[in-house]
């Protein structure tokens, strides 16, 4: 089934189940697995016990039964973080269009193809979204029941927005990144999807809650997503526009052309800044420019996640 078939449903349910048969077509191993079993140390044999965990091969070389103890088997935990402040609503006119989305758009269907890779291999997975506060944070479950529950909140999320209905809401990314660390007690993955607009000068706050979550071990995906034609590189007709700021509905005119160089510089200093620190923390860092689509992103990202494993 194509990608343009997909489309004409609306059910995030039916989208990742179809979009991950396609994806994980041919693939040895998915993209994604749960903290395996690990060999811990021997233990003498005691009588009566199951003889299921006797390392047969010791007993060979030493005439004696020794049982093999392991680690805790745990099942993989993935906390999927969506940021939902106005400046994810970018570019609004491309609101809930699979093919062509905005940035909260492919973070939604993204999130759903992530969630039906874990629910397949049992994974746990909860659902974070967050703007100026925390605005919702699920259970962390591996059922299917909760995975419809997931799919509810997320097809919310596409409901039809306009600028006039569109709420001027920021964004507290470092804020519930430090509140998601303390609250995380079982190492997890924590899967980011954020523009990370914090404005000139207010990175740090990011980058120390991006260092919370890796002290505390847990592995970070760093979905940064923007629409690098107008939002990067600010590529806009020779003419005066009306600029107005998603978040804080602050409005500027002027000429595009007179100010883009300087801006460019800028805009190309953040992304660099938040590129770097990720790869220097060791997160993953996935750059996200919407207007490549959303197959041209996520199917490069699986398939070097499989490779990983």
């Amino acid at each position: 089934m194509s990608f343009q078939e997909i489309e004409k449903y609306k059910s995030i349910d039916f989208f990742a189940r179809q979009v991950v048969e396609g994806f994980i077509t041919g693939l040895h191993k998915s993209p994604f697995h749960g903290f395996s079993v690990e060999f811990a140390e021997h233990r003498l044999y005691n009588s009566g016990e199951s003889t299921k965990n006797i390392d047969w091969k010791l007993y060979g070389r030493t005439d004696k039964l020794f049982v093999k103890r392991f680690e805790e088997e745990t099942n993989l935990r993935c906390q999927l973080l969506i940021d939902q402040s106005s400046s994810m609503y970018f570019p609004l006119e491309r609101h809930a269009k699979f093919q062509q989305p905005n940035k909260i758009t492919f973070s939604v269907y993204a999130a759903a193809l992530l969630s039906e890779l874990l629910v397949r291999q049992r994974d746990a997975f909860g659902l974070s979204l967050f703007s100026d506060k925390v605005d919702l944070q699920t259970e962390v479950r591996s059922s299917v029941t909760h995975q419809h529950y997931i799919f509810s909140l997320l097809e919310k999320i596409l409901a039809p927005v306009s600028a006039e209905t569109l709420q001027h809401r920021g964004s507290a990314v470092a804020e519930t990144l430090h509140l998601l660390a303390e609250k995380m007690h079982r190492r997890s993955l924590v899967v980011i999807f954020t523009d990370a607009f914090v404005g000139e000068g207010n990175e740090e706050p990011l980058f120390d809650a991006l260092r919370h979550l890796r002290h505390c071990k847990h592995e970070v995906l760093l979905f940064h997503t923007f629409d690098r034609d107008k939002e990067l590189e600010l590529n806009y007709g020779n003419k005066p526009y009306l600029f107005i700021d998603m978040e804080t509905d602050k409005r500027v005119k002027m000429f595009p052309n007179e100010f883009a160089e300087r801006y460019r510089n800028e805009m190309t200093r953040q992304t660099e800044l938040v590129k770097q620190h990720a790869m220097q923390y060791n997160i993953d860092y996935v750059p996200v420019d919407v207007n490549l689509g959303f197959e041209q992103v996520m199917l490069p990202f699986v398939l070097k996640r499989a490779k990983h494993y």
